[in-house]
C-alpha cells in the first residue's frame, strides 16, 4: 500500500500558536493551539516572548501528530505562516536579542508622524506601495535603534515571526517573500532589498541583517535532529518557505484569481483582493507580493476587527457565565445566543473598534455612543458585533475607490465560527458570503505551500482547487439595507464628530 502523503500547516498570530495536520483533499485531520502570554510592558507595547512561542509551537505540533496517530514519516512537508511586521530579531547564534514585538505595537507612532511631515512617506511610495503604522518592521527599528541601542548591536538578523519558527524547525535563517514584501523593508516594485529605501528611513544599517529572500514554495531547509525531537517530526522532513498570514487566509479561501474578495474578521481586519496590475495610491493601506507569481494582493487593514469582541469578553462577560463550564468555544456559542436575543433595529448604539487601534486617525480610541439604562449585555455585544463589521466595509468602500472589486466574499478568521456573525457581514455588506471547510485556514494556506514544495502540485492554485472546499454560503437579506445603512451612517458620524476629542486623550 502506497504510505499516504500529509501536509503540516504552521501559524503563530499575536498569542496563540497552532498547528493543523492536512489530507491531499483538505480534509483537516486534527488541530491544535496554545496560547501565549501577551506581553505589555508599557502602554502601546505588544510583545510575545520567542521561546515561549516556539515552545508552543513544538507543544502543538507534537500534539497534533500524537492525536493523529499517524507516522511522522507520512508528512510530505511542513510550512508556517504568522501575523505579519511587527519584529523579531536574533543574534549572530540564533538566539532572541530581546522579545518579539507584535503588530498592533504603538511605541513607533512618532516616527511615522515625522516620515509623514518630512516628505519620506511620499519619497518611498512607488518602491513600497503600502503606507507605514506604527507596527510596521521600519518603524520598530527606527525606535529600537534610539531607544535600545544595545539590542540592535547584537542583533544579526531581521526576521517575521513565521521566519523564526522555520529558523528554530531547520537551523537556516531566510525571509520570505510575501512576509517581507508588507513590511517597507522590500522594494515592491522590483522585488529586491533596495539600500536606498532604508537610507530613506534612516536605517542603512539594517541592510546587513535582511536574510536571504525565498519564495513561499521554496525548500528552505529540513527538520533537524534538535527540531525533530522538539516537535516529533521525522528528521530531514522538508520546510517550505511559508507565507504572511493574509497571504495564507486569501489562498486557503479558494483566492486564486480575481472573482473574490478575501475577508479575515481576526485580530487584524483584513479586506483584499488580488490582481496582475498593482496598485500604487497614497491611502490605500497595502499593496503586496501574493504568493503566487504575477499576482498582486491589494490589501486595506487595520488592528481593529475580532479582537475587540474578544476582548469584551475577556473583560465583562468571562469564561464563568458560559454555560460550558469555561470550554472557550462554548464561551463564544453563550455570547453568540445572547446577541440572537436581539434585533437589528432594537438600539441604536454604536461602537467603535478601536481598542487596538484605528483605521481612521492615529489617535482614535474605543468608545460605546448612545447607551440608555434599558440597554443590556446583549445589545452591548450586538453592538460590537456590529461596529467590527462596519470597520470592514469601511475599508472595503476604500478598496472599492481603488477600482471594481470582486462581489463575492470568501471570509477567514475567528468570526466565521458565529453563523450569526456571517450573516450579519453579508447583510452589511449586501454581499453573499462564503466560509469555506476547515477551522484553521491559517495552517491549511501554509500546508498547501507545504504541498507544492514537496512536488506533489505543480502550483498554488492547482493545490487550492484540491484543497479547498466551501462550506457555507450566507446570501444577503435585502430588507437589511435600509437599517444597517442607517447604523453605518451613525458609525461614520461618531467618528467624525469625536476627531477632535482623541488628541486630547492620547
Amino acid at each position: 500500500m502506497a504510505k499516504q502523503r500529509l501536509y503540516l500547516g504552521i501559524d503563530n498570530g499575536g498569542t496563540l500558536s497552532k498547528a493543523a495536520l492536512y489530507d491531499g483533499s483538505g480534509r483537516e485531520l486534527v488541530h491544535a493551539a496554545r496560547k501565549t502570554a501577551l506581553l505589555m510592558p508599557h502602554p502601546g507595547f505588544t510583545e510575545r516572548d520567542m521561546e515561549e512561542m516556539w515552545a508552543a509551537t513544538a507543544e502543538v505540533i507534537r500534539e497534533v501528530i500524537q492525536r493523529s496517530g499517524v507516522d511522522p514519516g507520512d508528512i510530505a512537508a511542513v510550512a508556517a505562516t504568522g501575523h505579519g511586521n511587527g519584529l523579531y530579531l536574533v543574534d549572530g547564534d540564533g538566539k532572541p536579542s530581546r522579545p518579539g514585538i507584535i503588530s498592533t505595537d504603538s511605541r513607533a507612532l512618532s516616527y511615522v508622524s515625522l516620515w509623514e511631515k518630512n516628505g519620506v512617506l511620499d519619497m518611498v511610495l512607488p518602491r513600497t506601495m503600502q503606507s507605514v503604522w506604527a507596527g510596521s518592521a521600519v518603524s520598530l527599528l527606527a525606535w529600537l535603534a534610539d531607544n535600545e541601542a544595545e539590542t540592535i548591536r547584537r542583533s544579526a538578523h531581521i526576521l517575521m515571526a513565521k521566519d523564526y519558527i522555520r529558523y528554530r524547525l531547520t537551523g537556516e535563517i531566510a525571509a520570505e517573500m510575501t512576509d517581507m514584501s508588507g513590511t517597507n523593508l522590500l522594494n515592491v516594485r522590483d522585488a529586491k532589498y533596495d539600500e536606498s529605501l532604508l537610507h530613506a528611513f534612516g536605517l542603512s544599517w539594517a541592510m546587513k541583517m535582511l536574510p536571504p529572500l525565498k519564495k513561499s514554495t521554496e525548500i528552505c531547509g529540513r527538520v533537524t535532529a534538535s527540531a525533530a525531537e522538539a516537535t516529533g517530526l521525522a528528521e530531514g522532513t522538508p520546510v517550505a518557505g511559508g507565507l504572511f498570514d493574509i497571504d495564507a487566509s486569501a489562498i486557503a479561501t479558494g483566492v486564486v484569481d480575481a472573482a473574490n474578495l478575501s475577508v479575515v474578521a481576526g485580530t487584524w481586519s483584513i479586506n483584499q483582493y488580488i490582481s496582475r496590475t498593482p496598485i500604487v495610491k497614497k491611502g490605500l493601506f497595502m499593496t503586496s507580493l501574493y504568493c503566487m507569481d504575477g499576482w498582486w494582493l491589494i490589501c486595506e487593514g487595520s488592528p481593529t476587527s475580532a479582537s475587540n469582541l474578544e476582548w469584551f469578553v475577556t473583560q465583562f462577560i468571562g469564561e464563568n457565565e458560559s454555560a460550558s463550564n469555561g470550554r472557550q468555544a462554548g464561551l463564544f456559542e453563550h455570547v453568540e445566543e445572547l446577541v440572537a436575543q436581539t434585533d437589528s433595529e432594537d438600539a441604536n448604539i454604536v461602537f467603535l473598534p478601536f481598542i487596538f487601534g484605528s483605521n481612521v486617525v492615529a489617535d482614535a480610541k474605543c468608545a460605546f455612543m448612545g447607551l440608555c439604562g434599558w440597554h443590556t449585555k446583549s445589545h452591548l455585544l450586538r453592538a460590537v458585533h456590529e461596529g467590527i463589521v462596519f470597520g470592514h466595509r469601511s475599508h472595503i468602500e476604500r478598496l472599492a475607490a481603488f477600482g471594481n472589486l470582486p462581489r463575492t466574499v470568501r471570509i477567514s478568521g475567528g468570526a466565521v465560527k458565529s453563523r450569526l456573525w456571517m450573516q450579519m457581514f453579508a447583510d452589511v455588506l449586501q454581499m453573499p458570503v462564503e466560509v469555506t471547510s476547515g477551522t484553521e485556514l491559517g495552517t491549511l494556506g501554509a500546508a498547501l505551500c507545504a504541498r507544492v514544495a514537496c512536488g506533489d502540485s505543480p502550483s498554488l492554485s492547482e493545490a487550492s482547487g484540491a484543497m479547498v472546499k466551501v462550506a457555507a454560503r450566507y446570501e444577503p437579506d435585502p430588507g437589511q439595507r435600509a437599517v444597517y445603512d442607517r447604523k453605518y451612517g451613525n458609525y461614520l458620524a461618531t467618528i467624525d464628530t469625536l476627531a477632535p476629542l482623541w488628541k486630547r486623550l492620547a
